[in-house]
């Protein structure tokens, strides 16, 4: 199944939109979390070849995830809330529940970068195991063209 190609500039316009908005009713380290990883995305777009900057912005995103659940856990009232503050609140949480499938597509474009999972588990994906190194009970010829060479012509020069 092929997902939609979004891009990265959408990804972040909905999250300044949604975290602005949820920044009417929570304050202090709700705003500096997300706003930060929002501005490590813009380097992201401004640096189209970098993996530094998207993996970057895809773990702060996940980060944020975290902190966004114990900020709204922690600040969320349950009652005496204006209308205005139960908007921003509800922007907040609909920030919170889209940001694990932002993660996903983020991850996708830090794989088309170039960007390789450092963690090779048999179930996430295929493993890209490449070694050099043959084991010795390996009935395969070694890769090396100079390997053995002294029984074809070949002497070893000195230096």
């Amino acid at each position: 199944m092929e997902l939609p190609t979004v891009n990265l500039k959408t990804i972040l316009l909905v999250h300044w939109l949604l975290t602005t908005w949820g920044c009417i009713t929570f304050s202090g380290p709700y705003p500096w979390a997300n706003f930060t990883i929002l501005a490590v995305g813009v380097w992201a777009v401004a640096q189209r070849d970098s993996i530094d900057a998207i993996s970057l912005f895809l773990g702060g995103l996940a980060a944020t995830i975290f902190l966004d659940i114990v900020h709204i856990s922690v600040f969320y009232r349950q009652a005496g809330f204006t209308d205005t503050e139960r908007f921003g609140a509800g922007m907040a949480i609909l920030s919170l529940l889209l940001k694990p499938s932002s993660c996903c597509l983020v991850y996708r474009m830090y794989q088309e970068r170039g960007g390789e999972l450092l963690l090779h588990v048999g179930f996430l994906g295929r493993s890209q195991e490449r070694s050099d190194y043959q084991t010795i009970d390996s009935p395969e010829a070694p890769t090396d063209p100079f390997v053995g060479s002294e029984g074809r012509g070949h002497s070893p020069q000195g230096y």
